[in-house]
């Protein structure tokens, strides 16, 4: 008999690669896993793993099951949304973006929750890549990305534009390319493109290629860059949601340069599935409370047109 909690238990153990992970999540025991597995075997009549030991890899079955079993929770996932689709107030709220963007967006949408007990909010920080994936396989209904994708399963579209930042250590004296030269670069997992693109636009003589600055460093997680600029270790160039989110603020300061460059963000959601009102809501709230606060009038200018101010068509 078809039994959607052996398919999820499947799923979790694939996603895991633990019997113990397994039951630990689930709150089950790892002899529950294991029938859980082995009723899944008897209904498909198909092995779905080769043991090894404690360990497993999937069979040619087992890789068509995942597969399966994920696009048959996102369906239902799906299914079960779409019937408070035009509740602007309440139902659940499944996004993803990169830490860039989430570091504000995340506390504003919680923010939106306790005003409104209806809503219910799964949001994960991830790498556009994963989001591209997590979107198509249905873990979530809305991605945020900083580039734009070609993918005929995604509808994308640019949504909201951020500017782009360069940040040094708050003693910095200089202004020239050839005094942040003399500091060095502080990268992140995007700051190679946007420093690339803002130094090319404000320092057009003399900019040639990031390549000629001194590595200082690195780190994945953009949200902790500007600890490092903060102990004067370098420069970097963040959005402006970074710098202002960044508990290092008053600690750093912002270099004037006299041309804006800005990082498109993108929504990302399969293409053909009508997305519940309340994210269009949330969304354009948190937009126009970016609108002020950057620009002091709703009317975002440019957006939408063709850009002229250096922006940088990718962010990875």
């Amino acid at each position: 008999m078809f039994n959607a909690q052996y398919f999820r238990t499947f799923i979790t153990l694939v996603e895991t690669g633990s019997f113990t992970r397994t039951a630990r999540q689930l709150e089950m025991t790892q002899p529950g896993v294991s029938q859980h597995v082995r009723k899944l075997e008897q209904y498909l009549d198909k092995p779905l793993l080769d043991r090894h030991g404690r360990r497993f890899t999937l069979t040619e079955a087992g890789r068509r099951a995942y597969d399966y079993a994920l696009k048959l929770f996102a369906e239902h996932e799906q299914f079960r949304h779409s019937l408070d689709a035009d509740s602007l107030f309440s139902g659940d709220c499944r996004l993803a973006s990169p830490g860039s963007v989430g570091l504000m967006l995340y506390p504003f949408i919680l923010g939106q929750q306790q005003m409104y007990p209806g809503l219910t909010v799964s949001y994960s920080f991830a790498f556009n890549h994963e989001i591209v994936q997590d979107v198509l396989a249905g873990r979530y209904d809305l991605g945020i990305i900083t580039e734009e994708v070609r993918q005929p399963d995604l509808n994308v579209e640019p949504w909201h534009r951020e500017p782009l930042c360069l940040v040094v250590p708050a003693d910095f004296a200089g202004s020239g390319l050839a005094d942040l030269m003399g500091i060095g670069f502080i990268s992140h997992s995007e700051g190679m493109n946007h420093a690339g693109a803002l130094l090319r636009s404000n320092f057009p003589a003399e900019f040639r290629s990031m390549s000629h600055f001194r590595r200082q460093g690195f780190t994945n997680e953009v949200g902790m860059v500007l600890d490092a600029v903060a102990r004067g270790l370098g420069f970097t160039v963040v959005s402006r949601l970074v710098l202002e989110t960044s508990p290092w603020q008053r600690q750093v300061k912002e270099l004037d340069l006299a041309v804006p460059v800005h990082e498109t963000l993108h929504l990302v959601s399969r293409a053909g599935v009508e997305m519940p009102r309340r994210y269009a809501r949330l969304l354009e709230d948190f937009r126009e409370q970016r609108r002020q606060a950057l620009y002091g009038y709703s009317e975002q200018p440019g957006f939408g047109q063709a850009a002229d101010d250096g922006s940088p068509s990718q962010s990875r």
